[in-house]
Order: structure tokens, then sequence, then C-alpha cells
């Protein structure tokens, strides 16, 4: 039996919710009908102490909303964790469990929900309790930090996975046979990993699109206001003040150059040269630290710029690709649908809120460099 956070019965909408149901039932003959014929998929959720909250109701929603706009029961989670009653969030919110490790639930999918010091407060219990899972055929998925508790479970080899960037270095050097990428998230297979926050959302959707029509999974980003469905090919940003990068000083240097020379980009050897290092030696730095090459990361700080000036001015697409370093329109649209999911022209069409926009005078003049 599912705990009290299992899901009742669908309860009534009322106002725009009617209207996002009334979308997703123009195709229900062809499509929704054919999703309610599915049987209730069983999502646990495993806690760790000190868990995310955010990424929590960022990967339950969905499937609450899912419910909701089909008017059926194709989710159904609960909350588990080797405690006795509640697990503590990271931000000290209390969480009522539905079972404990020690109880024999049957799952379609188990997502581990990380947090802070995820090293420590993953324990044996955990991982035995997650390979049962895996052995019965359950999917298996990880939350922000959660990654960590699947590779220390062997649930990772021969996987491509996601996690969030402050627990990237640990995995990748207590774990470098994983494939560990800088993406958002990734779906491989039997396995659903990605990095925190608000991720999880997109992440879900993604999920839901490849299990139900796709008229569904725009109803629920509707109710949930997600404006753009991230793709699993962006790339998460790792912040310069991360601790990785402050006890390395000649990366630093080079993140700042890269920053400060956006629309002219320096050669790789350039930037080497700055710090007298040689360029297979930046390039092992990135890679340890950044988890991504120069040339990557510095396209990926290029690709960040255009999009905010794609998204608050009013300058073309043409300027966008010279005040960004590419050398043709072409390109930066192939760049950009690339990493970005969306076409610059398409993410433009989206806006952004008015008072978010940047007046003209507030851009640096064409062929300024940025300042630090």
């Amino acid at each position: 039996m599912f705990g009290q956070n299992a899901v009742r019965a669908p309860g009534s909408l009322t106002g725009f919710g009617r209207r996002v149901r009334a979308h997703c039932e123009v195709g229900k003959l062809n499509t929704i009908g054919t999703a309610k014929q599915q049987s209730t998929q069983r999502v646990g959720f495993l806690l760790m102490d000190q868990f995310t909250l955010v990424s929590l109701s960022s990967a339950i929603d969905p499937l609450r909303v899912a419910n909701l706009l089909s008017d059926t029961e194709l989710y159904r989670w609960c909350l588990i964790a080797s405690g006795e009653e509640e697990q503590v969030s990271s931000d000290g919110v209390r969480v009522k469990l539905d079972h404990t490790l020690a109880d024999d639930v049957q799952l379609d999918l188990v997502i581990v929900v990380g947090g802070i010091d995820i090293e420590q407060t993953v324990q044996k219990a955990d991982l035995a309790w997650l390979r049962k899972q895996a052995k019965r055929g359950a999917q298996i998925g990880a939350l922000c930090t959660g990654s960590y508790a699947l590779a220390s479970a062997g649930l990772l080899n021969g996987y491509e996975c996601s996690a969030h960037w402050d627990c990237l270095t640990l995995l990748t050097e207590q774990f470098p046979g994983i494939e560990f990428n800088t993406h958002l998230y990734t779906i491989d297979r039997d396995r659903l990993t990605c990095t925190g926050g608000t991720v999880p959302l997109h992440m879900m959707l993604a999920m839901l699109a490849k299990r139900h029509p796709q008229s569904l999974v725009d109803g629920v980003a509707d109710m949930l206001v997600c404006e753009r469905h991230r793709s699993d090919a962006e790339m998460q940003v790792i912040p310069m003040w991360s601790r990785k990068v402050d006890v390395q000083p000649k990366l630093k240097e080079v993140l700042q150059l890269m920053e400060a020379n956006l629309e002219e980009p320096l050669p790789l050897q350039d930037l080497a040269d700055y710090v007298q290092l040689s360029r297979r030696q930046l390039e092992r730095l990135f890679l340890k630290h950044l988890h991504s090459t120069p040339s990557r990361y510095y396209l990926k700080l290029r690709l960040d710029r255009a999009r905010r000036l794609l998204k608050q001015t009013s300058r073309s697409i043409v300027e966008i690709t010279s005040m960004c370093g590419f050398v043709s329109t072409t390109h930066f649209s192939r760049c950009y649908r690339k990493y970005m999911g969306v076409s610059p022209k398409s993410d433009r069409v989206q806006g952004v809120p008015e008072a978010y926009q940047i007046f003209e005078s507030e851009l640096p003049p064409e062929g300024a460099e940025l300042a630090n």
C-alpha cells in the first residue's frame, strides 16, 4: 500500500485548468484514450537525509498534474527513507514518510533525491535497497546529488548520467569508469538523472513525452507555468565562484579572459600561454574541474550571452551573431539549436516580461569587450 502521499481521485478543475483539460481532450480518441489504458505507474522517491525539497516537488508536480488533466491515475507515488516516520530536508522541513526500507513496496520507478553532504548521508542500507529494486526491474533515477547513491550502488555502470555541478568532481574522482556529463538531465534507457533545483520538472516532462500524447505534456507544462521545456542537450552553468575554481587561480584567470573576450574569442593556445600552461595542461584543468573542454565551455559562455541578448534586447540576430563571436548566422543558429534545443528566432518569439528588458543604452557598444 502507498501511504498518505499517494494520489487520490483527481479533483475538480476551474477556470484555466478546465481550458487546459479541454485542450488535452482534443485528441482523446486517438491518443489520450491509449494513455488511459496504461496501468498506473508506481513511483517511489528515496529521500536522503538533507535532501533538496525543491527538487522533490519539481519531480512530483508534473505527475500530479498529469493525473489531474487526464482524469486518470496515471501515476501514484510514495516517499521512502531509512528513518521510521519522517525525513528532514536541507531547509529544515520535516516530511512524513509513507514507507521505510524494510517495507516490501512494488515500484516501477525509483528516484533518489539527494542533497547536502551526499557522501556522508548515503548508507549501506540505501544501496542494498536500490540494488534490490533494480533487480526487480524498476527504472532507476536520481535528482540533484542523488547520482552519487546510484554510482555507489553500481547502478550507473555503462550509463551516461547527469548530476549537480557541486557533486561532479566527487563523482568523477570516485567513479572514473562512469560517463558523467554536464547536461541538465539525461535519460539513458532505464536510467533518469538530473542536476537539481527546478530541472527535475523538465526531466519529468521529457519522461511524460515518452509515454503520453504531446497534448497532455503541453497541458502539464502550461499548468505549471513552464514557458519553455528545456532539452537534455542543454548544459548546466558551472559558476566561477564554485570552490572547485577558487582553488585554481590559473583556471579562474582563463575564465575571466573568456568572459572578457566573447565577441572576438581568443585561440586556446593564447589562453594557455597567458597563464603559462601548455595547451594540453589547460585542457586537463578544464576536464578535471569543469568537466568540459575549454572550447566547449567557451562556446557555452557565448551562447549564454546570445540568449540574454535575444531575450532582453531588440538587437537583430545578425548583430547578436557578431557580438557573440560567430562567423555567420548559419553557424550561430546551428550551435544555438544544438545546445538550447530551439532556434534563436523561436526562442526570441517566446519573449520575456517587460520588467526584465534591458535598454539598448545599457549594452556595450559594438566592438567593446565585456567587463569582468
